[in-house]
């Protein structure tokens, strides 16, 4: 059984309806109720998953990673698995955010949202709040009711495939090694958090938010933004499968795990100046690196000083490189994520 309905999640202050879609598989139905669809789950209706894409509008992979999941379901090929064989329910929001999507962004203009720009700082959101604030809490209303929760991401051109849990929280690790990624992400929370924490508002994160309530959730950050990648969107359709097969919606178990986990978001390796980096000549995403090890250089483009002998601050497994030169001081150059025995 698959059914659809518009949701509409805010309004602009012309009154037009900021709308997205809500797609529902399997057990669970969706009703109307006062404020828009809700969704009915019968009381022995099995457990609930919900996936959601394109919270940064630019990152569309995601989007397209549901639509192959929508016809894997619903396409009729009898050696796939079809909606109404779905033992329980699954929820996905192929657009979670329009506002971004429309303007293939990852924040919102200021104009729109002058205090909580980037969606994915301010779960579970608030009825009564800034705009993202209305839309994450009418989504919020779905995903909280969930068993399971993949919040699909895309990183940069130059990213490792990689999916970020709450690092020491077991249920999160077992569903990031049922997506599958050859890496995973742990990332610290609270006092165990460097001060990126706070200062970016991590504490806001669907992931974060959700796992403190109890339901285990991963962000799969899937390879190259702004394009829809088939290769990308193959990895998000076979690791969405292996989250149905891990929580019971599909028989069989997850594909067995052998990879990498890594401490998350704190081995980048900044530009000190701004100009021009090239980085090493040898040097891509998933190389391992010894603390010390020359990663680049950023040069003065006009006087071709060199101002920055880039090195790995640890040891470490690459899994970002910036490869637009033009660089300002601070931006991340490389990101080297330090491997856990855990």
């Amino acid at each position: 059984m698959h059914d659809a309905s518009e949701l509409v999640l805010a309004r602009l202050p012309s009154g037009v309806p900021v709308r997205t879609t809500v797609h529902v598989y399997g057990e669970g139905r969706l009703t109307a109720g006062p404020d828009g669809p809700e969704l009915d789950i019968p009381a022995d209706g099995g457990p609930v998953v919900y996936a959601q894409a394109a919270q940064h509008g630019r990152e569309v992979n995601g989007t397209a990673v549901l639509r192959r999941l929508h016809e894997r379901l619903t396409g009729g090929d009898p050696t796939t698995a079809d909606a109404n064989d779905l033992d329980g329910t699954l929820v996905t929001v192929p657009v979670a955010d329009p506002l971004t999507f429309d303007r293939v962004s990852y924040t919102t203009p200021e104009s729109l949202d002058a205090t909580r720009s980037n969606m994915n700082r301010c779960w579970p959101g608030d009825d009564e709040g800034t705009l993202h604030e209305r839309m994450a809490a009418r989504l919020w209303a779905f995903a909280g009711a969930a068993d399971a929760i993949v919040d699909l991401h895309t990183g940069s051109l130059a990213m490792l495939t990689h999916a970020v849990y709450m690092r020491g929280d077991e249920a999160c690790r077992s569903l990031a090694e049922a997506f599958g990624t050859d890496l995973l992400l742990a990332e610290a929370a609270g006092d165990e958090a460097d001060a990126e924490w706070s200062e970016r508002g991590f504490a806001g994160k669907l992931r974060v938010v959700a796992t403190r309530e109890g339901i285990p959730t991963v962000t799969p950050e899937l390879a190259h933004s702004r394009e829809v990648v088939p290769e990308a969107v193959e990895v998000g359709l076979k690791g969405a499968l292996g989250v149905l097969r891990r929580e019971g919606l599909l028989p069989g178990e997850p594909e067995p795990w052998d990879g990498t986990v890594a401490r998350n978001h704190l081995g980048r390796v900044n530009a000190a100046e701004s100009g021009l980096f090239t980085p090493a000549r040898d040097l891509d995403v998933g190389d391992d690196v010894v603390e010390g090890e020359r990663l680049g250089v950023v040069h003065d483009p006009a006087t071709f000083e060199p101002l920055q002998t880039a090195t790995a601050d640890r040891d470490g497994v690459v899994y970002s490189v910036a490869r637009e030169a033009t660089v300002t001081a601070g931006a991340t150059l490389v990101g080297v994520a330090e491997r856990l025995a855990e």
